[in-house]
């Protein structure tokens, strides 16, 4: 195998490029309360020691000229409860013809898996693949509004003030975002001069479903 024949030497630890710049002090990270429940209840688990990349010349077979080959290995851990059972590494490769640093293209290549997990979320979770008529024309209606759905979605992750919570929704599967921001019980009451709007539940995206909406409206006075 390329990478196994790879000597020790051209290995180098993989720095990953960070998502955001941040302006203000960096805040600490919160408890992952899952982690400790997988300890404690035996789970078996998984965990990423360290990353290492390494660079190489491929020309395969058919092709006429030759392309940058960079190999991620990834050195990971498998626990079960505090336990170590044994090490794992796990290869990754991304050919390509750009020039840029080993940093980037990783980069580049996650975030090509955000689009594939944006195609596999329209084909599963909206449905937009799932022809519901027989008709052409009105497959390409329920497509649509299938796809305008989930750009709706996204926009409404992108305007988010809070940044990491913004990220989260864009990524989120849209039936937990229907649920979660869309489908919140409320009750009308009309008044003389204005309509009051009563939440009936609390979930821990209130918060920012209010920031967002002060946004928008200062979006609309302005």
């Amino acid at each position: 195998m390329l990478a196994e024949a790879l000597e020790k030497a051209a290995w180098m630890p993989l720095e990953r490029l960070a998502k955001y710049e941040i302006l203000t002090e960096p805040r600490p990270k919160a408890f992952r309360y899952k982690e400790q429940v997988v300890v404690e209840r035996q789970f078996k688990n998984k965990k990423l020691l360290g990353e290492d990349w390494a660079e190489l010349d491929y020309q395969p077979l058919k092709c006429a000229r030759k392309y940058r080959l960079i190999v991620l290995r990834k050195n990971i851990s498998v626990q079960q409860g505090e336990t170590v059972l044994f090490d794992e590494v796990r290869y990754f490769f991304y050919i390509t013809n750009r020039p840029d640093k080993a940093q980037k293209i990783i980069s580049l290549a996650n975030g090509r898996c955000d689009q594939e997990n944006v195609i596999e979320q329209l084909k599963n979770g909206v449905n937009a693949m799932r022809m519901p008529v027989n008709d052409l024309v009105s497959n390409w209606a329920y497509m649509v509004m299938a796809a305008l759905a989930w750009n709706l979605k996204a926009w409404y992750g992108l305007l988010v003030p809070n940044r990491e919570r913004g990220l989260e929704l864009v990524r989120m599967e849209f039936r937990r975002f229907l649920h979660a921001v869309m489908l919140l019980p409320c009750q009308i009451v009309r008044t003389a001069r204005r309509v009051i709007y009563r939440v009936l539940s609390y979930n821990s995206w209130l918060k920012d479903f209010f920031a967002t909406w002060e946004r928008l409206q200062c979006f609309s006075t302005a």
